[in-house]
């Protein structure tokens, strides 16, 4: 899916591409939400901006609709990634699509960062906003239903659940709070995890208050159903061993989120769940070097968050440039 949006949106509209013999003035490594937004808000104060991305969109690849941005009543989540890379484009950023960053360092007051094109680029400031991918079962069907049944984001596409039953997998917070807001929405709300919940007790006692929530636990999910749409799960009582198929019409799947920050793990301070730390600047613990989106520690993980903690970071590297170059 990310491949042909990507060349579909680069046909539309060509970016000029990085020039690895330019010191940029903000450079980007990232091509979701947060990482158009920096670079917009660059663009906008006359910074230089480059853009180092696998693809154009993040996350937004991975949702079919998107019903919570302001403005927009629905929009599809790669047409609403198509309109930020366009917007990005307009002001004449350079972008590359389809290379990766592979190695970072500070040498001599700029930033160098390594990518899988070969090329070295340079720049004064740098921000990392490269994302994070949700944590997955790994069970049969799960691949073949995601978009069809299967999401990963209870807080966004709830209400397209309504009058329908719905499986939450999962038993930490983000599981337990996500049924509870289901639980508006959908007519049956069945919470499934494979052993003792580890949520906060006071949102454990609003679960089990909803009437319309169901909870097993000692279950484990072993397969995703359906057709053309997901139609059920079957599912393990480990205390029984015995094996039966629980009918739905969709499943969140909240068991957290990995962050993609393996590339800047020695570079700068992450946090316990491998979340790059940053201030209210957005800057990491390496001046210059700025952090925004679902890679970062920002509490809650949506786009708008992540477009205006994007643009923060972009307003935040224009007045480090103005201090120290």
């Amino acid at each position: 899916m990310s491949l042909n949006f990507s060349f579909d949106t680069l046909t539309k509209k060509s970016a000029p591409q990085l020039q690895h013999d330019l010191v940029y003035d903000h450079l980007i490594v990232g091509g979701g939400p947060a990482a158009l937004s920096s670079a917009l808000y660059a663009l906008r104060k006359g910074l230089t901006t480059g853009i180092i991305a696998a693809n154009i969109g993040g996350q937004l690849l991975n949702t079919s609709i998107v019903d919570n941005y302001l403005g927009i009543s629905e929009i599809g989540g790669e047409q609403l990634g198509d309109k930020f890379y366009e917007h990005v484009v307009e002001l004449n950023a350079h972008v590359t699509v389809g290379i990766s960053a592979t190695a970072i360092q500070k040498a001599n007051g700029l930033f160098e960062v390594k990518a899988s094109d070969g090329h070295t680029y340079k720049a004064k400031t740098l921000l990392i906003a490269t994302g994070s991918n949700p944590r997955k079962l790994e069970v049969k069907g799960e691949s073949e239903f995601t978009n069809k049944g299967v999401a990963y984001c209870a807080i966004c596409d709830a209400p397209l659940f309504k009058d329908k039953t719905v499986i939450i997998a999962g038993g930490g917070n983000s599981a337990v709070e996500a049924a509870i807001d289901v639980a508006k929405w959908a007519k049956d709300v069945i919470v499934v995890h494979r052993s003792e919940f580890r949520a906060d007790k006071i949102l454990l006692d609003r679960m089990f208050a909803n009437d319309n929530i169901t909870v097993f636990k000692q279950t484990q999910i072993l397969e995703i159903t359906g057709d053309v749409m997901m139609n059920g799960v079957v599912v393990l009582d480990k205390e029984t061993n015995q094996s039966r198929t629980i009918h739905a019409d969709g499943i969140f799947i909240e068991i957290g989120n990995i962050p993609n920050s393996g590339l800047v793990q020695d570079f700068v301070a992450l946090n316990e769940f491998n979340e790059v730390m940053v201030d209210n600047r957005q800057m990491t613990n390496i001046e210059g070097c700025f952090s925004a989106g679902d890679v970062s520690d920002a509490m809650y993980k949506q786009i708008i968050v992540s477009v205006a903690d994007g643009a923060k970071a972009a307003l935040n590297a224009n007045d480090y440039i103005n201090h120290h170059f």
